[in-house]
């Protein structure tokens, strides 16, 4: 090891980055490797002095109620970090063989604990004569730059089905199964959830296709994080399974989105809903020009004329109490025909850019149906949900694009001025999904 190499690990990383360039990049890739393994022993020699000081704590350990929070007292570390640290050293004193493979640097911190909360608690049918087999394997799993983890996990819950006993394991139980939706101040939805891994295993894969990133057509990576492909995985999830699923009935009817509005509403949509009328009355709820879903309440018009687009309609006559009169049957709007003859002419999401498969497209009516806008080929639009809101209503967007049907009986797209200024107009995006 170099001299610049041995201060890049042992020393402080002051100026350190001023420094660097004048290591090569094996050199680099050492030093990583060496600061690492310096980290996994420090690591290790804290855990062994805090529990040392557990056993023999002076006044002013006792008085930070325990030497974890004694430690996270006088170091940057939180208090929970700092318990952890603690109950570590304590777990491994009955456990010599984990202790000595953490010590030496080959088990990182979080696989240590994994082990000993195996050590702690062994499946109920496991005898006592198993356990030193069992901890060779798991150290086996825990050691070297190939442990993960995963894998560690993965051989705790092979032993736990070896040694099945009567009582079920937690991975398995689905009495523990919870599923906890509210709905928040503000009209949005928390789910919390908790379900066994047969579940969990089903609901990863149903997810896997939905959530991978989505490059842009130019080669940009997806910018959504994680957690909002997830969900957008999940909200496509749920709309595949209540258009195509058999789902029962709810009610009467098969399970899917009900949205109330008054059609005079949803044709004549007011800048403010909450205006006195002419005549100098108040406005009674029943008066704002918003949807109304059962289970959460209202929904603004926009996002009603949205869903509207590509639906199931239903018509109620109501008299002027708001009793109803008469129903009429459903209808599609659109029909199954006329979706063939979209995906055949727009190929998908017609969004110029977008590169989205038309099973996750809506029907887009560019001139309203509420409107007086027909259903009919050249009022009619494929457009992802993310467009689809897009023309109806987005979140801080300046601007309005505006479809139109050409002399080729395909849509273009007329951008707002805020995105150009001289707003000419795109073709929709079939070019490359020939």
């Amino acid at each position: 090891m170099s001299v610049l190499l041995s201060d890049v690990v042992s020393g402080s990383a002051v100026g350190l980055r001023g420094r660097l360039w004048r290591l090569t990049a094996a050199e680099l890739r050492a030093a990583a490797v060496s600061a690492s393994a310096e980290i996994l022993r420090l690591e290790a020699v804290r855990v062994a002095v805090v529990d040392e000081l557990s056993l023999r704590p002076d006044d002013q350990v006792i008085a930070s109620r325990g030497v974890g929070s004694w430690l996270a007292a006088n170091t940057m570390l939180q208090i929970r970090d700092g318990k952890k640290i603690a109950a570590l050293g304590a777990a491994l004193r009955p456990f010599p063989a984990v202790a000595a493979r953490f010590d030496v640097g080959d088990c990182s911190f979080e696989h240590a604990v994994l082990i000993v909360a195996f050590c702690e608690s062994p499946p109920k049918g496991m005898p006592e004569e198993a356990l030193p087999r069992c901890i060779d394997l798991l150290l086996a799993a825990a050691s070297g730059v190939e442990a993960t983890t995963t894998k560690v996990r993965n051989v705790i819950a092979t032993l736990e089905r070896v040694f099945e006993s009567d009582e079920i394991p937690p991975a398995e139980d689905i009495d523990r199964n919870e599923l906890r939706i509210a709905s928040t101040l503000n009209g949005r939805v928390v789910v919390r959830g908790d379900f066994d891994a047969l579940t969990g295993e089903m609901l990863l894969s149903a997810l896997s296709n939905l959530t991978m990133p989505t490059p842009a057509p130019d080669g940009t990576p997806d910018a959504r994080s994680a957690a909002k492909r997830t969900a957008d995985g999940f909200t496509e999830l749920i709309r595949r399974y209540l258009d195509c699923a058999k789902t029962g009935t709810d009610g009467g009817q098969r399970p899917h989105v009900n949205v109330h509005i008054n059609a005079r509403d949803l044709a004549e949509h007011r800048d403010c809903a909450a205006a006195p009328s002419p005549d100098g009355g108040g406005v009674a709820v029943s008066d704002l020009d918003v949807g109304h879903m059962p289970w959460l309440g209202p929904l603004s018009v926009s996002q009603t004329r949205l869903l509207g687009c590509d639906c199931f309609l239903s018509t109620v006559l109501l008299d002027d109490h708001g009793a109803p009169l008469d129903a009429k049957p459903g209808k599609r709007l659109v029909s199954a025909e006329q979706r063939v003859a979209l995906i055949a002419r727009d190929k998908g999401c017609a969004f110029p850019g977008c590169t989205c498969v038309p099973a996750w497209t809506d029907a887009h009516h560019i001139r309203h149906w509420a409107n007086g806008g027909p259903t009919v080929m050249n009022n009619l639009v494929l457009l992802c949900r993310s467009h689809h809101r897009l023309m109806h209503r987005k979140s801080r967007f300046v601007g309005k694009w505006e479809i139109r049907i050409g002399a080729d009986n395909k849509p273009w797209f007329i951008p707002p001025p805020s995105i150009d200024p001289q707003q000419h107009p795109r073709p929709a995006n079939t070019t490359f999904k020939t």
